[in-house]
């Protein structure tokens, strides 16, 4: 059985990132690697969210990064998922904006996804913040996902 992976807003974003930055390609490259190379041993999911963060933007590759996801299963936005994002809220894990990163740590929570694929480190994988999500979704009897990197997910081949 493939480990489930949600798929945050920021993966298709780097993937079609035109910033000239270091960080930002480093980031690119990392997230092409990944999505090219190592999805495929994953189950990926979305939500209907993120496509709605994609469409909200104005950046020149959008339509690139909403096609990425356009054949990607989503998990349902269930009636609990609001109740967790206000605790996620009200408990200062997630920032005051109920439709962004508390929406998505409380799907990738809830449908039990082993990871939450992320470009986000200030909020979501974030270290210093990890025990505070893990205590707040063990009160909330929910599954915690890891919040990693496209770089924490892949490997070296050993052949």
């Amino acid at each position: 059985m493939k480990n489930k992976v949600y798929i945050e807003t920021s993966i298709p974003s780097f993937y079609h990132n035109n910033r000239t930055e270091l960080e930002m390609m480093a980031r690119k490259n990392w997230t092409r690697e990944w999505w090219d190379n190592y999805r495929e041993y994953y189950d990926v999911v979305t939500s209907q969210a993120v496509l709605d963060e994609l469409r909200s933007g104005n950046f020149p590759t959008q339509e690139h990064a909403m096609n990425m996801l356009k054949d990607m299963p989503l998990v349902p936005i269930e009636p609990p998922i609001s109740e967790i994002v206000q605790v996620y809220i009200q408990h200062r894990v997630m920032p005051n904006d109920p439709l962004g990163d508390a929406l998505h740590l409380a799907l990738a929570s809830f449908h039990k996804c082993d990871f939450l694929l992320t470009w986000n480190c200030k909020h979501i994988a974030n270290a210093n913040k990890f025990t505070h999500i893990k205590r707040i979704n063990v009160m909330l009897d929910l599954f915690t996902p890891m919040l990693v990197t496209p770089l924490e997910l892949t490997w070296e081949d050993n052949k």
